[in-house]
């Protein structure tokens, strides 16, 4: 049984690989990325090192060669630059006839409004087309990307949000990761949708739950996308970020990110880290 998993040197697909070599014999574990060089490490452990670059789908080809399941950990990037590499990246799977198909996607991807949904719903469509089996893994929110904000709690910033009470299903990255690398690895996983969200929280309850691990209240700051994307700049974010950011504020203030959902708990097979435990390993892991 040989599994793959793309972008392995990703913060996501880094995670999942360890996972998969807690369990997994090297010589069973595959890894396709761009930069070989940048998975020496994995190399030295006896994982298989490929080179696959989405952009370049003869090298998908010869990645793809002979696996049985593969996860596609979707790629960064602006969108229509996404559409085709999932696209490249599903039809290289059908071309090496891969018998299994698991793909990170999007908190309810196919119905969708947020302005991140067109690239998943693109590979969920490819992928359905190839008749393969597969898992969506439509991931809801990783609480990581909240850092910049919990540095600012940290720092005695009020938490800044233009996502009035919209509600999100954080989780950690790691969390997400355990659910990929069990879905590849298990059985019983065909054709199915899982909508992997932690408990849904406002931007107020996160606050309230940070300032409960620092020990000390944390202001929030409900604002206007024209505030918020102004905060942003004077905070030193890059000018192309900054739309990005209040896409996703607008996303989680008309409820894009509000899903209730066990499937993470029927995955993992127990409850996840709650949200008070998870804030306080990731300020460990700040200060």
């Amino acid at each position: 049984m040989k599994l793959l998993v793309t972008g392995a040197t990703g913060k996501l697909g880094t995670k999942v690989v360890e996972i998969l070599l807690k369990s997994t014999p090297a010589n069973q574990l595959v890894v396709s990325v761009r930069n070989p060089e940048k998975a020496e490490g994995l190399r030295a452990r006896g994982v298989d090192v490929r080179h696959g670059d989405f952009d370049r789908p003869e090298t998908l080809d010869v990645a793809f060669s002979g696996i049985d399941r593969l996860l596609i950990i979707s790629a960064d990037g602006d969108n229509e630059t996404r559409i085709t590499q999932h696209t490249n990246a599903v039809e290289a799977a059908a071309r090496a006839k891969v018998g299994f198909i698991a793909y990170t996607s999007l908190a309810n991807a196919s119905e969708s409004k947020m302005f991140l949904a067109p690239p998943h719903q693109a590979a969920e469509k490819a992928i359905l087309k190839t008749g393969i089996p597969y898992s969506f893994l439509r991931n809801n929110w990783y609480l990581e990307n909240e850092i910049a904000s919990i540095q600012g709690g940290l720092a005695g910033a009020p938490w800044v949000t233009s996502a009035k009470s919209g509600k999100v299903g954080w989780a950690m990255q790691e969390e997400y990761a355990e659910a990929a690398a069990t879905v590849l690895t298990g059985n019983g996983h065909e054709n199915t949708v899982y909508e992997l969200s932690g408990k849904l929280l406002t931007q107020e309850e996160l606050a309230h739950a940070l300032g409960t691990v620092l020990g000390k209240e944390v202001p929030v700051k409900q604002v206007d996308d024209a505030t918020y994307a102004d905060i942003m700049k004077n905070a030193g974010v890059p000018d192309f970020v900054i739309p990005m950011l209040v896409e996703i504020q607008k996303g989680i203030r008309e409820g894009a990110l509000e899903i209730e959902s066990n499937d993470f708990e029927k995955i993992l097979g127990r409850p996840l880290k709650p949200i008070d435990k998870a804030l306080s390993q990731l300020v460990s892991g700040i200060s």
